[in-house]
């Protein structure tokens, strides 16, 4: 099960990294996002639940520093700084600020996603519920950039030009649907699954007491 899960979340960033999308991303708005996405709603907790509850979970080791809220917060700073105009261009036009950018949406993923399902969930219960809450934020903070993108009334990036036939604004909108649909539905289904976990939990332990 761990396996299969890893070979998927290196897969997804094989296809986010490797295949289409890096090219497609120097032109297209939509492109670019469906790389972020990929990656973060995708690869991130792919990669979180193989490493969950293992030896190699990193939760176990430095509980501090895997705090679900905190590192929710953490995520929203990267995700909206780099969706500011310029940072936005030099990922789109410098390899290195493509390397950059993709490598923090990376690290802020798995961190989210590993805060929220990292260490022992017979014991964890603190930290279920914290997750719960970081990964509704995220949902949320993710919903409401994508829809600052996809109902702005004129195009945000001054580099963007388009996609062939597709205007810079109808490109940018689709980017923002992107956001919404599988980012902000991602983050929204592992709040939710993790709230199902907790109360499943807390029914073996009611049922088990005497």
């Amino acid at each position: 099960m761990r396996m299969g899960l890893l070979i998927a979340g290196i897969a997804a960033l094989a296809v986010a990294w490797l295949g289409p999308f890096r090219e497609l991303a120097h032109y297209a708005f939509f492109g670019h996002m469906l790389m972020h996405m990929l990656v973060v709603a995708v690869a991130a907790p792919l990669l979180a639940f193989a490493a969950a509850g293992s030896r190699f979970d990193p939760t176990q080791r430095a509980p501090a520093l895997f705090a679900p809220i905190p590192a929710s917060v953490g995520e929203l700073v990267l995700v909206w700084a780099w969706h500011a105009p310029a940072p936005h261009h030099l990922a789109r036009e410098s390899t290195w600020g493509l390397i950059a950018e993709q490598g923090s949406f990376l690290l802020a993923g798995l961190w989210v996603w590993l805060s929220a399902f990292g260490g022992d969930p017979r014991r964890d219960h603190g930290r279920r519920a914290a997750g719960v809450i970081g990964l509704l934020l995220t949902s949320m903070h993710m919903t409401l950039l994508g829809a600052l993108l996809a109902l702005a009334p004129r195009p945000l990036y001054s580099h963007n030009t388009g996609h062939e036939t597709m205007s810079a604004l109808a490109d940018q909108q689709l980017g923002g649907v992107v956001m919404i649909v599988v980012g902000g539905v991602a983050y929204l289904s592992g709040g939710l699954w993790l709230t199902w976990e907790l109360l499943r939990s807390r029914h073996d332990v009611a049922e088990a007491a005497p």
